[in-house]
C-alpha cells in the first residue's frame, strides 16, 4: 500500500503532468493506495467547483483512509521535527511532518513532490514508492 500526498493529488486533479502524477496514473488500479485523513482535508478544501469536488470525494471514498494524527503520531511528529531542528533543518509546514511521521510509523511509502519530505527520507528512512 502506498500513501499519496496532497502535493501529487492536487497536480493530478489540476491536470498537471509531473513525474509523480505519471507514477500515480500507473499505480491507480494496480497498487493499493491509501489517503491520509489530513491529506483529504488539504485536497478537498481546495476545490472551487462542486462537480470536481464531488468527483474527488467519490475517488477518495473508495480508498482506505489512514489516520495520520492521533496522540501517538502527535508525540512522534513533534520528536522527529525537533530532531531535524537540532540538525539545523527546518521543515516549513507542520502538516508535512505529521504526514511523514504517520507514514514512517505505519511503514508505508509516500508518493510526494514537496521538498519538505526529503529530510524525513534522508534522516528517518521515509520510504518512497
Amino acid at each position: 500500500m502506498i500513501v499519496v500526498d496532497s502535493s501529487v493529488w492536487i497536480d493530478f486533479f489540476n491536470g498537471h503532468t509531473t513525474p509523480e502524477v505519471q507514477q500515480l496514473d500507473q499505480l491507480l488500479g494496480t497498487t493499493p493506495i491509501a489517503v491520509g485523513d489530513v491529506i483529504l482535508v488539504e485536497v478537498l478544501q481546495g476545490f472551487s467547483n462542486n462537480r470536481d469536488h464531488a468527483t474527488a470525494e467519490r475517488l477518495f471514498r473508495g480508498l482506505p483512509v489512514l489516520e495520520m494524527l492521533g496522540t501517538a503520531n502527535a508525540y512522534s511528529a513533534a520528536a522527529l521535527y525537533r530532531q531535524l531542528r537540532q540538525r539545523g533543518i527546518t521543515v516549513r509546514r507542520t502538516i508535512d511532518g505529521i504526514i511523514a511521521t504517520a507514514c514512517i510509523n505505519a511503514e508505508l511509502p509516500l508518493l510526494f513532490s514537496d521538498r519538505d519530505f526529503l529530510p524525513y527520507v534522508e534522516v528517518f528512512g521515509l520510504q518512497r514508492p
